[in-house]
């Protein structure tokens, strides 16, 4: 599991360990409302990430660092 951590460096340096492995992904989206799907971590950039999503999810599928940082997206390497 990716904890937040005090700074981004940090965040992307797990990011980056999850590289080309499946992930579940859980993106709050205010007012008690989550969004949970798995997929693949496909690219990792100096600003974002990007995950492919399995099945028929049509949602964003690219999360800045600072959206982990702050809570907002989790990331989870799949069992």
């Amino acid at each position: 599991m990716i904890k937040t951590v005090n700074n981004i460096s940090a965040v992307k340096k797990e990011i980056e360990n999850c590289l080309n492995l499946d992930v579940n992904v859980k993106v709050n989206l205010g007012r008690n409302k989550f969004v949970h799907y798995k997929g693949k971590l496909t690219n990792v950039y100096p600003a974002l990430f990007t995950v492919s999503p399995y099945g028929d999810f049509s949602g964003k599928t690219s999360f800045s660092y600072s959206e982990v940082m702050c809570g907002a997206v989790t990331v989870k390497k799949a069992e």
